[in-house]
């Protein structure tokens, strides 16, 4: 693998914004050159000032006033109508650098107020502050969250003034602020004595509705109530707040899966090493790496760290922040647990720099942001898969069918890229030759050497691969390779003439129908090992069981070996926000049938729902003194992954008796099933019904589909291939061939903690195709019973079968 400094190892580039709620200064173009000069690519603002509050305020305090006053009942009394923006309500107008600004909307509004006539007033204030951002043609808008409390109906009604906003304009992209810890929105709310919320009246807040402590997941689960009610819509995404102790990582890792798109870092979140420089914890680092490496990288925000230096003194020469940072500058702070408080520890404040309108004492003005570009110099290197599978994260493809297209070859170029997947097949097939002369079994040809046909051959990387086992073992072969893709065929054997020195024998036929190695007298013979690479992400997915029942009758039928000698399908449930919205999409305008295809897809921003117990929740170690080291940056829990089948070649010959018997009808056969044909495929049929515990609450999107096969296993152990996450870094690491396939659910189903899914999945065959039928059920135990929450509906892929 090329190094992190290497030009063809692009790393992710990172734009990073300040954002202060108490800004002294109105953002102006110079404003944000001079930033920009410091090193910041963005800032915020907010759409509305301090007068536009003042008059929504005079505003509610003149209603009140006439309710006092007025004999009629509130009920009769009309609403306050605010006026429409003045040029003094606002620092905004058009120009040429609006879309380098973050928009925020006003955090002293209420959209779920309880008290009408403050949610009235919140929403008006909402509706001029969007269509103004729409008048300046902004792009990014912030919506502080809702208030957190124990009802529904206050997010119920934030959420629909969501969705109205997300209609005023196509190419508005709206974030809610939403606190990762299951925190109240913000502690800063309390001061501000212009907060609309302060204003509800006594008869509309209830004890219910006042804010209490939370659990973890709770803002979470409003932000899930927020984005359901919106129909996951396009343009609707999380604005994090990063607290200064990270949740855990079950937690992290759903909002994770969540559409991030800023990542909110507040300066009560560093720590302080004892050089007295602001440094992010190790949980910090793990998070924000992973998060930058997702196919859309989200902002980042330095939000409250202080003004932006040098505004006040245009004498002060500024330095750009590159992140050349000294060792002890950069190095996490000595013990992070003990500095976990909201606000600084007197230690803590003892060893931080003095403020002062000159230079700190470091010399350095934006310490913060000096500190962000030093992670992002340092960023771990790509990994084999973000390598090989750039672009590919979270895109959709449909799975391939060999059997009745004949693929390209890219197609077959990107598969032979694997580094991994050809080594462990050679060693497969040298192991079986040392076998076959260690057991001393006679071979199938005239000359004592072993016969291996290469079924679907392809360009011919396992025909190479077959002859370098041959002449590591020193064991001779008679190679044949078939291929019934004729424009394959011709590369094939053109190889066989310049790279292979005419020891290949080259069939262009379906391998189906080849009848064997030809002998002299016009017979034909058998061959000793069958080697192929039909498997699917879902192993069986691709038709792998009945291509090699096809192709079984030229194995020789006492010493034969297949590789690979059996293969497995597994699956676990997922959270995959992003995938659902994407094939929602396709389901309302392009393809209909978009949630009853399985389709193979790179995971990246997903949660696994069902995980392994007892996982230590702490994060990877990331540094080794002042240097990144390359480290995974994978899901870092484990999940359940359960076994749906197998299949194992050669089946007995019995079962292909009996298949044979009933290919055409006959009465001696029997008769088919429910799904068609004669029932001569019925012996690939197979079904499964498994559970898994679901520990934390989120939402089922899908099904994530594995593999694992054994290619081999004698004498010297197994050689096998895996996709499955909890098996493959033992088995086959930085394997690229495979990826993951996705059983999607048409409607996401809410999973409560502690409860359970059970899913039902079936491999359906009527003899000219395959297809796959699945199905999720949740259960929860109340008092010893187990009762139903819900089902799925009865997903099919017959419409898109791999046709035989």
């Amino acid at each position: 693998m090329d190094s992190p400094q290497s030009t063809t190892d692009v790393l992710p580039l990172w734009y990073i914004g300040e954002h202060n709620t108490k800004r002294e200064h109105p953002v102006t173009d110079e404003l944000l050159n001079h930033a920009q000069d410091l090193g910041y690519d963005l800032l915020t603002t907010t759409i509305t000032n301090s007068h536009f509050q003042s008059r929504v305020l005079n505003l509610l305090h003149s209603y009140n006033q006439a309710l006092e006053e007025d004999s009629k009942s509130p009920q009769e009394q009309a609403f306050p109508l605010i006026p429409a923006l003045e040029d003094v309500d606002t620092p905004l107008t058009p120009g040429s650098n609006i879309n380098q600004y973050v928009y925020y909307t006003s955090s002293w509004i209420d959209l779920g107020s309880p008290d009408p006539v403050i949610a009235h007033l919140s929403k008006q204030v909402f509706i001029r502050e969007i269509a103004y951002a729409g008048f300046l043609n902004a792009s990014t808008i912030v919506i502080p969250g809702p208030r957190l409390s124990d009802g529904s109906s206050s997010i119920s009604q934030y959420a629909r003034a969501i969705k109205e906003a997300l209609s005023t304009g196509s190419y508005m992209q709206l974030h809610i602020e939403m606190p990762m810890d299951g925190s109240r929105r913000s502690e800063e709310d309390d001061e501000d004595v212009g907060d609309l919320a302060r204003f509800a009246r006594p008869e509309y807040v209830t004890e219910a509705a006042k804010p209490k402590n939370s659990d973890p997941y709770s803002t979470w689960d409003v932000w899930n109530t927020i984005r359901t009610i919106c129909k996951y819509h396009n343009r609707l995404s999380v604005a994090l707040d990063l607290p200064r102790r990270l949740p855990s990582l079950a937690l992290q890792s759903r909002w994770y899966s969540e559409p991030l798109r800023i990542l909110n870092v507040p300066a009560s979140s560093f720590l302080v090493n004892a050089r007295g420089s602001h440094v992010l914890s190790k949980a910090h680092q793990l998070f924000i790496f992973r998060c930058l490496r997702l196919k859309t990288a989200p902002w980042i925000l330095l939000a409250n760290i202080g003004p932006i230096p040098g505004v006040d003194d245009p004498d002060m020469i500024m330095s750009y922040s590159t992140g050349h940072l000294s060792p002890e500058a950069a190095a996490d702070a000595p013990s992070p647990s003990a500095s976990l408080s909201a606000s600084p520890t007197p230690a803590e404040a003892a060893q931080m720099p003095k403020k002062s309108g000159k230079k700190s004492s470091s010399n350095d003005p934006t310490p913060y942001l000096s500190y962000l570009r030093y992670l992002q110099r340092n960023q771990p290197p790509k990994t084999q898969l973000e390598h090989f599978g750039g672009g590919f994260q979270d895109y959709l493809q449909s799975p391939l069918q060999p059997l009745t297209d004949n693929l390209e070859s890219i197609t077959y170029e990107v598969f032979e890229k694997d580094p991994i997947k050809y080594a462990w097949y050679e060693e497969a097939v040298a192991q079986a030759l040392r076998d076959w002369k260690a057991q001393k079994k006679t071979t199938s040809s005239d000359d004592g050497a072993v016969v291996i046909a290469v079924v679907g051959s392809g360009r011919g990387p396992l025909v190479t691969r077959a002859l370098n086992a041959s002449q590591s073992t020193g064991i001779p072969v008679r190679v044949y390779a078939i291929e019934k893709n004729p424009n394959a065929y011709v590369l094939l054997c053109r190889h066989n003439k310049e790279t292979w020195g005419g020891r290949v024998t080259v069939v262009k036929t379906d391998m189906r129908a080849w009848k064997g190695p030809t002998q002299p007298d016009g017979t034909f013979g058998k061959v000793d090992i069958l080697v192929s690479e039909l498997l699917g992400s879902f192993a069986d997915n691709e038709l792998s069981p009945e291509c090699l029942d096809g192709v079984q009758h030229v194995l020789n039928p006492e010493h034969g070996i297949s590789i690979p000698s059996s293969y497995t399908a597994h699956f676990t449930p997922l959270a995959t926000p992003r995938i659902w919205s994407d094939l929602y999409s396709r389901s309302t305008s392009l393809d209909p049938s978009a949630f009853d295809i399985p389709w193979v897809v790179m995971f990246s921003q997903f949660d696994y729902l069902s995980v392994q117990p007892n996982q230590p929740d702490v994060p990877v170690q990331l540094t080794n003194g002042t240097k990144m080291n390359h480290f995974d940056l994978e899901h870092p829990l484990l999940p359940i992954v359960h076994t749906a089948w197998e299949f194992s070649h050669p089946i007995p010959p019995t079962i292909l008796a009996q298949s044979s018997l009933r290919r055409g009808g006959s009465a001696v056969g029997g008769s088919g099933g429910f799904t068609g044909g004669d029932g001569a495929n019925e012996h690939n049929y197979r079904s499964c019904q498994i559970s898994f515990p679901i520990q934390e609450p989120g939402t089922c999107h899908g099904l994530g589909g594995y593999f694992e096969t054994v290619l081999y296993s004698g004498s010297e152990g197994p050689v096998e291939l895996s996709t499955n996450p909890v098996t493959m870094e033992q088995k086959s690491k930085d394997m690229i061939s495979w990826f993951p396939i996705f059983f999607p659910l048409r409607t996401p189903m809410h999973l409560p903690a502690n409860s359970t899914i059970e899913v039902s999945m079936w491999r359906q065959t009527d003899d000219r195709k395959v297809w796959y039928e699945w199905l999720v059920e949740s259960f929860i135990t109340l008092n010893g019973q187990k009762i139903r929450l819900g089902v799925s509906d009865l997903h099919s892929s017959k419409s898109n079968g791999c046709l035989m």
